[in-house]
Formats: structure tokens, sequence, C-alpha cells
């Protein structure tokens, strides 16, 4: 639920490199069901599914689930796992995979699908397409999928990065909200405002956000002053140009000349935050994909959204991805339409019709229309800037994290965190390592 990613950006959210001999394990997991006719079972993956209901995600899966199964007799089970949208997740999935589980059909961000479809794993989704279906999806975010002349995953959302204000906070300190064309400086100028100690000793901070090789939680900042990771043809990294030193040094001053962020922001996660900011009120503002935002609402919290502050670009920027439904290989075309099937109806408009508050982000189709509070992010998707669907992207943005955390903790300057990792980008992205 909490993460752009890196994946929940996407998925709900993240992401990890997967080694080859895991992606030969999953190989063999998703894609040998062996001939003869459907098990009328699917194993599908969630990402911070609870089983039960015990957690939003959960209860919203279980109900998908539970109306697919009344409508479709063919179907036996659904049986749904549950990983965490981060590396510890993924590493989860490739653990399962290499112990023989087999998955039919996973949620996925779609800056890793490309090193999946690479290795031969997914199952291209076209005879399974409809022209319906391709009329209904935008066309950006379909042709996002789409490798060789073929569509390889349904996609289900686009979850663009905002910032989360407590509301409460704002009015304890006689602020009033920003407007969504504000600026970092005004930004800076509100999160000092905010930050600041209660006569009881709670500390308070203005900001913060988790900056994680799965997420791009942070990375508008980074981004907001015209940087690229990558050059428009993906061949060469291009993150230690001037816009991007500046958008860095942006996000470390925010840490280390502003004060407005807690000590430990570079290393928090999102369930460090998450909880700080709705229950504890440790933390006045911080940066997020849209699936925290029903959460918030379920407990009754006093929030609001605004988009990103505004860079050097003078525009309108976010960053996000595009979350999908992936259907690994079958041998056994019966299995695969069950799975294909199941995951149409899972990125359709149906499933938004049967179960109330599906979707966690702004849908990948035109037909859908989400609610309040997912819908106050549906007027960022159309400034979000999607990272690099490239196969190495996983491996080069873990290059580039580690580097992110030395700038924000002080153990480097902006630019010498941007160069370091260029040389090794380059070799990767030219095929040499």
């Amino acid at each position: 639920m909490h993460s752009t990613t890196r994946r929940q950006f996407l998925v709900d959210g993240g992401k990890v490199v997967v080694g080859t001999s895991a992606l030969a394990a999953f190989l063999a997991a998703c894609g040998d069901s062996g001939a003869g006719a459907a098990s009328g079972t699917l194993n599908y993956w969630v990402t911070s599914y609870q089983p039960h209901g015990a957690n939003a995600t959960g209860k919203l899966t279980d109900a998908a689930v539970a109306a697919y199964k009344k409508a479709h007799a063919n179907l036996k089970d659904v049986k749904a796992t549950g990983y965490t949208g981060n590396q510890a997740g993924f590493t989860k999935v490739t653990q399962a995979v290499r112990g023989g589980t087999s998955i039919d059909l996973f949620r996925y961000p779609s800056d890793n699908l490309p090193l999946l479809i690479k290795q031969g794993l997914v199952a291209p989704i076209d005879e399974y397409l409809s022209a319906e279906d391709k009329a209904d999806f935008y066309p950006d975010i379909l042709k996002s999928v789409t490798f060789d002349g073929k569509v390889y995953a349904w996609p289900l959302w686009v979850p663009p990065v905002a910032m989360y204000l407590n509301v409460d906070l704002f009015k304890e300190r006689g602020i009033e909200l920003p407007k969504d064309d504000w600026t970092y400086e005004e930004f800076v100028d509100i999160a000092q405002r905010l930050t600041f100690k209660r006569s009881n000793g709670q500390q308070v901070y203005g900001y913060t956000g988790a900056i994680d090789p799965d997420l791009v939680n942070t990375w508008s900042f980074l981004l907001g002053d015209g940087a690229t990771p990558l050059s428009e043809d993906n061949k060469k990294y291009t993150l230690n140009s001037p816009e991007g030193v500046s958008g860095l040094q942006k996000l470390v001053d925010l840490a280390q000349k502003y004060k407005v962020t807690p000590p430990d922001f570079g290393t928090q996660s999102p369930d460090d935050i998450g909880p700080g900011f709705s229950q504890n009120k440790n933390y006045a503002m911080y940066s997020a994909p849209s699936g925290d935002s029903s959460s918030y609402r379920q407990l009754g919290m006093n929030f609001e959204v605004r988009a990103m502050p505004i860079g050097k670009r003078n525009k309108p920027f976010t960053v996000g991805g595009v979350g999908l439904i992936v259907v690994g290989k079958h041998s056994n075309k019966d299995q695969e339409k069950l799975a294909m099937d199941f995951a149409n109806y899972l990125t359709g408009k149906q499933v938004g019709t049967d179960v109330n508050g599906y979707y966690l982000a702004p849908g990948a189709r035109k037909s859908i229309t989400v609610l309040d509070p997912i819908s106050k992010f549906s007027p960022f998707v159309a400034s979000t800037y999607f990272m690099p669907i490239i196969a190495q992207w996983s491996q080069i943005r873990t290059l580039i994290h580690s580097q992110l955390q030395n700038a924000v903790l002080g153990k480097s300057s902006a630019q010498e965190a941007l160069n370091a990792p260029a040389d090794e980008i380059n070799s990767i992205l030219s095929g040499n390592a």
C-alpha cells in the first residue's frame, strides 16, 4: 500500500533486482503447468495482501475474488498470497518460486517487466485483448507494456506521487494549506514552520519521505529541475547533469540545511512513516503515491493532498509508474486463459462496480471512475513521469539509490553522489556489464 514502487508506486509498491537463477526458477514455476484442461484454481500473488481482510488490500482482494468466483462457475478457487512491495518482498517471491510454488498471475510494477520478458517468463496478452479493451486503455499506458509489437501485461492503475498534508498540524501552527501550484521555496518555508517541539517534548518534523531502491517517493525533487535518469534513447546515464545535481541538492537541503526532516530521513521505510503521519503526528507532510489515502480515510484522519512543489521545470511535475497484473507463461493454454480472464476483470470497470473502493490509484482505463480520496490524485496523472521501462532499470536504480542515501546523510556532495555510478551504469547500458 505504501510505495511508488518502486513500487507501490505501482503494484502497491516496490521492487528488487531479480537474479538469473531466481528468474529461471520463476520460469519453471510459471511456465510448466502441463498439458490438459485447466486446474480450475488460480494462484494470485498480491503486494501488501493480508488474508481474512486483515488490511485494506486484503479486504479488497478477497472481495474481488469472491465477486469473480460467483460469476464464473468454472473457477474453483483463487489462492491469494501476499508479499511486501520492497526488496524483502521480492526475495520472498523468488524463494517461493524456487520451492516450486506455482504463480499464475501477480501484481507487478512496470519498470521491472522488461526483465521478465527478456527471460521469456511472461505471456503476451494480445489474443485475449479485445478491440473494446484496446480502446478503453489509455494509449500511452498500453504502449508502455508493449515490446516488439506484443502487449505483455494488463495495466491496472497509475499511482502518481503527491504530497500528503496533516491538516490538524497545519491548523495547530496557524498555516494555510498550500495550492497545487506552490513552489519548492514555498514548500520549504511551510516545512520550516511545521518543524517544532511541543511543550511535552514531542518533536514534529515538517517533511519526510521514503528513500529506497524500490520506491520513487522523493524523486519528484530529484527530477523536478529538469533532469532525467537516462537519455531519451535509454543509452546513456544523464542524472549527473546540472539539473540532476540541482534537484538532489534540494532534497539534501531539506535534511542538511533546513533541518525539516527526522534524523533517520534517508533510511525510513513507508511503514515507519505512515503511523508517524497519521497517528503519532510526528510528520506534517510526506510524499508518496495514492495507496495510503484510502487507509487514512478509513481512520477518519483529517488530511489533504497537494501536487508536488514546482521546481525549475516551472510546471507541475511528479513521478510514478504503472501497476500491472502480469500472467506467467503457461504451457497449458486453458490455464493461461483462466488467468487472463481473471486479470482482465481485475483491471476493468466491473471490478470497481463489484467492490467499492477497489481502485487504490487512478485507473489505467478510460471507463474507470475512482472515488474520493483516490480522485484527489487523478489531476496529477497528466504531469507524471514514468521511470525507464528497460530490462536494466532494476540494476541501475539500485546503484543510484545508495548514492542518494550518501548525499542525504551528508556522506557525499550531490555532484559526487550522482557522478559515482556513472561509469558502471553506462557500462550496463552498453551491454558490457
